[in-house]
């Protein structure tokens, strides 16, 4: 069963969704490839409590790495993507190649970056630390100011 509840950010609301409890969903206001409404399930402001902690502790600049219970679906080769992004550090980034790379499957960086515009738990499944091959800001769901920002905030430039 589907449940959900929106939260403040300095990003913006964002939308929680849990699949018999266990987070399965964050998504940004706009956000590209961005589940209709109503699939959400009823609404609970009473979820999430752990995940809302460490949301606050996150955007607070306390947290660096989050440990809350994820849902993720998706295909074999997109969950791999989405477990290699919990693995680069906060405040660092990695580009698509090395992504790919590290996956085993050189020359897969466009699939990298498509398996990465898919990712169903943003900021939690840091998306936003993942760049062009050359440093550049390259496709966010949530836009590429809100990446921008996000590392900002990472890297120190900005505090909430």
């Amino acid at each position: 069963m589907k449940q959900h509840m929106v939260i403040d950010s300095p990003y913006g609301p964002l939308t929680l969704v849990a699949d018999d409890g266990v987070l399965c969903g964050l998504y940004m206001a706009g956000q590209r490839h961005r589940p209709r409404e109503e699939t959400f399930g009823e609404r609970d402001d009473t979820l999430f409590g752990d995940v809302t902690e460490q949301l606050d502790a996150y955007f607070a600049g306390e947290l660096k790495e989050f440990t809350v219970e994820l849902r993720l679906t998706g295909t074999p080769f997109q969950r791999g993507v989405w477990d290699r992004l919990r693995k680069i550090p906060y405040g660092e980034t990695r580009s698509y190649g090395e992504l790919a790379e590290a996956l085993g499957s050189l020359g897969a960086s466009r699939a990298v970056g498509l398996a990465n515009g898919r990712n169903p738990v943003g900021i939690i499944v840091p998306c936003h630390r993942v760049v062009g091959a050359n440093g550049s800001l390259t496709g966010y769901g949530g836009g590429l100011d809100r990446k921008q920002r996000l590392l900002d905030f990472e890297s120190g430039a900005a505090l909430f």
